[in-house]
């Protein structure tokens, strides 16, 4: 049995018997204006994040969300495009796509506004996705990609960003872990169906997402996940595991590289009302300013004593240099 198909499997068994404690996440869930989420879509949460973030939802956009759980991020982005099939829901399990659909009926008992047509529930996998090129708006996945080995994750990525228009945006929560894991902890199938031994360093992940053409990459938040301790686990040393949240746009590849924010920025404080570097950014004098990693070590290198610069915080939310 390959790993895909030890993940279909251990997702078919919460598909027909819900596990709390499948995925773990630290995130409330979203309580917004006349959105209620039935209690079952919140026990099959199999996520490690979220994935809806009202910035990236405005004028009803074409939402695609792949790994479709139990639907409770379905309804989380339908509210936000309350139209016929605005919202595709992809699975590879008929038993999750099927609970999906009957969690729908309880979310239309308790949501007025809400309708299960809003979402476009489809059978496939992230492999070949059913949809056409160029499409989507706004495209999702919650604690999937980190299954994936290497070759199966470029495709998954790949097929991503084909769906997406331009500036379109992948958004995306998954484990990550800065230490080395061992080989018995990689190859073990039911470890990475369960997202825990599939995790990268956040480095190569977003070197992942940059090789596939997307010229821009935030890095929203990064919070605590899993232990891997030696008692219940095949290593010799405590293993930590971190979620991030990190959304890739299918902006132009930038001449110079891509533009990666990980949450720093520059502050002036010089003598005059700003600075001008001359390559397209402006400080004005003790303003923050949030810049990409390429712009920081670009600033640096000017050596000026004049302006401050943060360490990563693994914190982005826009308004951005670039």
């Amino acid at each position: 049995m390959s790993y895909l198909e030890t993940t279909i499997d251990v997702y078919k068994e919460a598909a027909l018997t819900p596990d709390v404690g499948l995925c773990c996440t630290t995130n409330p869930i979203w309580e917004l204006p006349g959105l209620k989420i039935p209690k079952i879509m919140q026990e099959m949460n199999y996520g490690c994040g979220s994935t809806v973030h009202a910035r990236d939802l405005t004028n009803n956009p074409k939402i695609l969300y792949v790994g479709v759980g139990g639907g409770m991020e379905l309804l989380q982005f339908s509210y936000f495009s309350r139209q016929k099939n605005g919202v595709i829901g992809i699975d590879v399990v008929d038993e999750m796509l099927e609970a999906a659909q009957k969690n729908f009926v309880e979310a239309e008992a308790q949501n007025d506004w809400f309708k299960s047509e809003f979402v476009d529930l489809r059978k496939g996998d992230a492999l070949h996705l059913p949809v056409e090129d160029n499409s989507i708006d706004v495209a999702a996945q919650n604690c999937l990609f980190n299954i994936f080995k290497a070759e199966e994750l470029k495709k998954a990525i790949a097929e991503m960003y084909r769906v997406l228009k331009p500036h379109g945006r992948l958004v995306m929560s998954d484990p990550t872990c800065e230490q080395p894991m061992n080989e018995t902890l990689r190859n073990d199938e039911r470890l990475r169906a369960l997202c825990l031994s599939g995790s990268l360093p956040i480095a190569e992940y977003v070197k992942m997402l940059t090789d596939a053409g997307f010229g821009t990459i935030e890095i929203r938040a990064r919070k605590p996940y899993r232990i891997l301790d030696p008692k219940n686990y095949p290593t010799d040393e405590l293993i930590y595991i971190e979620s991030i949240e990190v959304a890739a746009i299918k902006d132009p590849m930038p001449a110079d590289g891509p533009c990666v924010f990980t949450g720093k920025a520059a502050i002036y404080f010089g003598d005059e009302d700003y600075f001008d570097d001359g390559a397209g950014h402006t400080l004005l004098k003790n303003q923050p300013l949030a810049i990409c990693d390429k712009t920081a070590a670009d600033l640096k290198a000017l050596g000026r004593d004049d302006i401050f610069f943060s360490e990563s915080t693994y914190h982005y939310d826009g308004g951005g240099c670039c």
